[in-house]
C-alpha cells in the first residue's frame, strides 16, 4: 500500500483525535491501578507506540483500559508492598503476553465463549462503580477487591466532602448526556473532563486535587515482591490473561468497523513489548482501548501512523500540559469512571436474561459474581470450565442424535442378495443390528453413547459400524467404540466395519481401537456388508443346526 499525503493527512487527523480521548482515559485508568495517574499517562505513550508499531491490529490504540487497571489494582494490594514491586509484576506480566505471541497461542484467547467475557467485563464495570463510591464522598479511593472499598463507605458518608460530591455527580451528568451532535468535535471524556475542571474551578474549589507533579520518565530499578520471582510470576499472570483477552476483544471489535483481519499472535507481541517498556519507566500497563480505537477508526485511521502518531502527541500534550494536569480533581475523574463502569455492563445481556438459555445465563453470572467478589483469573478460569460444561451438555445432545441404532429385518436386508433364500426368514426376525454414526462424536456424549448402543448390539448376532458419514471422532469416542465392539465379542456378536476409509485418520487409526475385528470384516460399502453378514448367519445356523 503506497502511504501518499492523503493517508497521512487522515492519519494525523486520527491521531489527534485519538490522543485526546486517551488522556484522560490514562489519568483515570492510573488512579483506579493505585499506581497514580502520571504511570496512566506514562504507560499510555510507551504501550501507545510499541503496541502500534508491532502489533497485529493496524488501527488499534493501545492504552490504560479498565479491565487491566483493575488487574493491578488488585496486583498490587494483594502482591506488592510497593510501586516498584508492582512495576517488576508489570514487566513480567509483559514478557508473558510476549511469549503468548511468539508461541502462537494468541489464536486461543479468542474462543473465550461469549457469556464469560460477557460476564468478565460486566464484573469489571461493577467493580469499577463500587470503588468510586469513596472519591465521590470526597475520600481517597481504595483498592483491590471492592468489598474493601464497601466496609468504609459509612464512614465516608459521615465525613462527605461536599464539594467533592457535587462535583462528581455534575460531571458524571455531564458525561452521560453529552449531546450526540458535539461528538463530532469533542468526544464525550475529553468535554467531561475539561467541563468538570472548570465547574471545579469555579464552584467546588474544595475538592481534592491530583497535586502530582509530572516529572521525566526514568529507568525504574525493579524489585521482586515478597514471595520471590515465581510468586511475581503468578501475580503477573492475572495482568499478562486480561490484557490478552481486552486487547483481542478490543481488536475483534475494530475488525468489525474496518472490515480487515487482525494478527492475534503479532498483536500480543506487540501489546506485551509494550507493556515492558511502560514498567521499565514506570508506566502503567495497557491493552487494546475500545474507546480510543473507536475514536480512532471514526476519526477515518489508515495505518499504523495513526496509534504512532496518537502516542507521540499524547507526550507532546503531557509536557504542554503538565502544568495543569496536577490541577484536575478526583472528584471529576471520579464522575468519569462511574460513566465508564456503568457502560462496561453488558445492560442488553442483563436485560434479557430471562430469555437466554439457562446455561448461558448461569455462566455469566457465575462470571460476574467470581470477577467483583473472588479474583479476576478464578473468574476467567471457572467461567471457561462452566461454558464447557454447558457446551459439552449440549454437544452430547446433537450427537447423540446423530446416531442411528436400528435392527434389521433378515427378510429386508437380504432381500437384495441373490445368494439368500429369503423365504427361510421369520418375518419378524432381526439378527443384524446397523450402528450409523453420523458428524462429530466427542467426549461429551461418550458415557450416553456407551450405555445406548451397548444394549442394541448384544441383542443381534452381526452388528454393522457404519462410519460413512463420520466426520471425526476424538480419543474419548474412540475408547467407546472399543468398547462397544468388547461387549459385541463378550456376547458373540460378529462386526463389521463400513466406510473407515472415508473417515479422516484420527482416534479410532492411532488407538488402533478396532484391533479385535477381523481384517475381512472391514468393507467399503453396504452391499459388501450383506454378503459378509449372510455367511456369518449361514456359519452360525450350521453350528446351531449340528449341536
Amino acid at each position: 500500500m503506497n502511504y501518499d499525503t492523503q493517508r497521512l493527512r487522515a492519519d494525523l487527523q486520527a491521531g489527534v483525535v485519538s490522543a485526546i480521548v486517551v488522556l484522560p482515559l490514562a489519568l483515570a485508568f492510573g488512579v483506579v491501578s493505585g499506581l497514580g495517574p502520571i504511570a496512566g499517562l506514562w504507560g499510555a505513550v510507551a504501550v501507545g507506540f510499541t503496541a502500534a508499531v508491532l502489533g497485529g491490529t493496524r488501527v488499534q490504540i493501545s492504552a490504560a483500559t479498565a479491565p487491566v487497571a483493575i488487574a493491578v489494582s488488585f496486583v498490587l494490594v494483594r502482591y506488592a508492598d510497593t510501586a516498584v514491586e508492582a512495576f517488576a509484576i508489570i514487566f513480567i506480566a509483559g514478557i508473558l503476553q510476549l511469549l503468548i505471541g511468539l508461541l502462537r497461542l494468541g489464536s486461543l484467547v479468542q474462543y473465550t465463549p461469549h457469556s464469560v467475557t460477557s460476564g468478565f467485563i460486566s464484573g469489571v464495570g461493577v467493580m469499577l462503580v463500587l470503588m468510586q463510591v469513596l472519591p465521590f464522598f470526597g475520600a481517597d479511593p481504595i483498592g483491590g477487591n471492592p468489598i474493601d472499598s464497601i466496609r468504609h463507605w459509612d464512614d465516608a458518608a459521615n465525613d462527605m466532602d461536599f464539594h467533592a460530591f457535587g462535583l462528581a455527580v455534575t460531571t458524571f451528568v455531564i458525561c452521560a448526556g453529552w449531546p450526540r451532535r458535539w461528538r463530532r468535535y469533542v468526544p464525550r471524556v475529553p468535554g467531561a473532563l475539561a467541563c468538570g475542571v472548570i465547574v471545579g474551578a469555579v464552584m467546588f474549589e474544595g475538592a481534592p486535587r491530583i497535586s502530582e507533579v509530572i516529572e521525566a520518565p526514568s529507568f525504574w530499578a525493579m524489585e521482586m515482591p515478597p514471595g520471590g520471582f515465581w510468586g511475581a510470576v503468578g501475580a503477573a499472570v492475572t495482568i499478562a490473561l486480561v490484557g490478552a483477552m481486552n486487547s483481542l476483544m478490543s481488536a475483534s471489535q475494530a475488525d468489525s468497523m474496518t472490515g480487515q483481519q487482525h494478527d492475534p499472535n503479532r498483536e500480543l507481541i506487540g501489546v506485551g513489548l509494550g507493556n515492558a517498556v511502560a514498567a521499565m519507566f514506570g508506566g502503567l500497563a495497557g491493552a487494546g482501548s475500545p474507546d480510543a480505537t473507536g475514536a480512532n477508526i471514526r476519526a477515518g485511521a489508515q495505518t499504523r501512523a495513526a496509534g504512532a502518531i496518537s502516542a507521540a502527541l499524547a507526550l507532546v500534550l503531557i509536557v504542554v500540559l503538565s502544568g495543569l494536569i496536577d490541577a484536575i480533581p478526583y472528584a471529576v475523574l471520579a464522575g468519569i469512571l462511574l460513566w465508564l463502569g456503568l457502560t462496561l455492563i453488558d445492560w442488553r445481556l442483563i436485560t434479557h436474561l430471562y430469555r437466554v438459555q439457562r446455561e448461558h445465563m448461569l455462566v455469566m453470572l457465575l462470571t460476574l459474581g467470581l470477577t467483583v467478589f473472588v479474583d479476576l483469573l478464578v473468574a476467567i478460569a471457572a467461567g471457561v470450565v462452566a461454558a464447557a460444561l454447558a457446551a459439552s451438555r449440549r454437544f452430547e445432545r446433537l450427537e447423540l442424535d446423530s446416531v442411528l441404532s436400528v435392527p434389521m429385518l433378515d427378510a429386508v436386508f437380504f432381500a437384495d442378495s441373490d445368494r439368500v433364500d429369503i423365504s427361510q426368514f421369520d418375518a419378524f426376525s432381526a439378527r443384524v443390528g446397523m450402528v450409523k454414526m453420523r458428524g462429530s462424536f466427542t467426549v461429551a456424549s461418550s458415557n450416553r453413547l456407551r450405555i445406548a448402543i451397548s444394549k442394541d448390539i448384544v441383542e443381534h448376532e452381526v452388528v454393522i459400524l457404519d462410519f460413512t458419514e463420520t466426520s471425526y471422532i476424538d480419543d474419548s469416542a474412540a475408547l467407546v467404540v472399543e468398547q462397544l465392539i468388547d461387549a459385541a465379542m463378550e456376547h458373540d456378536t460378529e462386526c463389521i466395519v463400513i466406510g473407515l476409509e472415508s473417515l479422516p485418520s484420527g482416534s479410532l487409526q492411532s488407538l488402533d481401537v478396532l484391533h479385535r475385528v477381523p481384517g475381512d470384516h472391514f468393507v467399503a460399502s453396504f452391499d459388501e456388508a450383506r454378503t459378509i453378514a449372510a455367511r456369518l448367519l449361514e456359519i452360525n445356523m450350521e453350528s446351531r443346526t449340528e449341536a
